[in-house]
Parts: C-alpha cells; sequence; structure tokens
C-alpha cells in the first residue's frame, strides 16, 4: 500500500476533509482526518495495520502501545498483526499515563502508533509515560505524518503517508482572520 492507495482510502470513507478546524493540539488547520471514519471498518484498520506491522517484522517488538482516544484502533491492529501485546496510555489529571493494570517490564520493546502525527506532542507523552514505567520505546508509527517530516518524538518514526499541511496557532491563522469559525469535528462541535 503506497501513500496514493491510503490518501485514496481516507478520501472515499471521507476521513480527508477541507474547512477550518481547531485540532486536539489546538492549532488551526484547513485540512483534517477524521481517522474515525477512515478505520470504522474492520478490514480497513486491518490493512493499515498490518501494513505498518511488515515495516517492524525485524525488530523484536514485544508490545505496541497507543495514545487514548485516537491511536487505540490502529495500535490495536497493528499489535495483532505482529501478533503481540497491546496497551495504551491515556490522560489522567491531564498528564499521560499507564494505567487500566497495565505493567511494562524493564527494557520491554515497545513500538508506539497513533492515527496521525501533527506536532508529535501525543506520541511524545505516550513515549514518557512508557520510560517512566521502565520500558523501552523502538520507534513510533502512524498512518498519516501531517508534518510533512518535521515531527520529531524522539525516537526513528515512520507512516504510510506523508502531507504537508499547514498548522496555525489562531492569533496567526489566515481563516480565522477571514472570518471564518473553526470546528472540531468528532465529539466537539465547534470553538
Amino acid at each position: 500500500m503506497n501513500s496514493e492507495q491510503v490518501l485514496a482510502r481516507f478520501r472515499e470513507s471521507n476521513a480527508l476533509l477541507d474547512g477550518h478546524f481547531l485540532l486536539s493540539s489546538g492549532l488551526h488547520s484547513g485540512t483534517y482526518l477524521q481517522c474515525a471514519l477512515a478505520l470504522q471498518y474492520p478490514v480497513d484498520a486491518g490493512a493499515f495495520g498490518s501494513e505498518l506491522a511488515g515495516r517492524f517484522l525485524d525488530e523484536s517488538i514485544e508490545t505496541v502501545a497507543s495514545p487514548a482516544i485516537g491511536g487505540l484502533v490502529i495500535g490495536y491492529a497493528v499489535a495483532q498483526a505482529l501478533n503481540v501485546r497491546f496497551i495504551w496510555t491515556e490522560r489522567q489529571n491531564g498528564e499521560m499515563t499507564v494505567r487500566r493494570g497495565f505493567s511494562i517490564r524493564p527494557g520491554e520493546r515497545i513500538l508506539v502508533v497513533e492515527d496521525v502525527i501533527t506536532t508529535g506532542g501525543s506520541t511524545r507523552e505516550c513515549i514518557a509515560a512508557i520510560g517512566q514505567n521502565g520500558g523501552t520505546v523502538l520507534a513510533a508509527a502512524s498512518i498519516i505524518d501531517r508534518s510533512g517530516g518535521r515531527a520529531d518524538v524522539g525516537v526513528p518514526r515512520i507512516s504510510l503517508a506523508m502531507l504537508d499541511v499547514p498548522s496555525f496557532t489562531p492569533d496567526e491563522c489566515p481563516l480565522c482572520a477571514r472570518g471564518d469559525i473553526a470546528i472540531k469535528p468528532g465529539s466537539r462541535t465547534s470553538k
């Protein structure tokens, strides 16, 4: 599966949107990736997961971890394709933590998987939480890298497709300057 095929699948499932969007990072953008739509069918999640897993077959990955909530479906699909354990991190009192009774062995070899990387913030927080619990993050992966390759997460990382989509702080956003209202697709509608 090449980059064009990945992006075509996102377009076919209406997961690649144009407009004025508030990203989870707090930045604004004219492009939004609604990965929930791209992953709603298990066959698609499995195909993306298998493709990502294939890039790590020689890495002796013991566990896949993802930050909740966006990385859960694709992280599970990658873990299933690698036939390894899957865990996740989530925010508790504003801090990314390992919860739900998950434990990590000292030095456990972990791959962190996200749906989309924009700034890399959630991935870095997930990596930090794993490190605080003794794990060793070997690499990170995502379906889409919308940073154009600029996001640094502190470990090697790959993606199935890369977009160079500009993001803006609200005070520098040209869409805001035009008077367009930013929306946050998903559970919240607008800001």
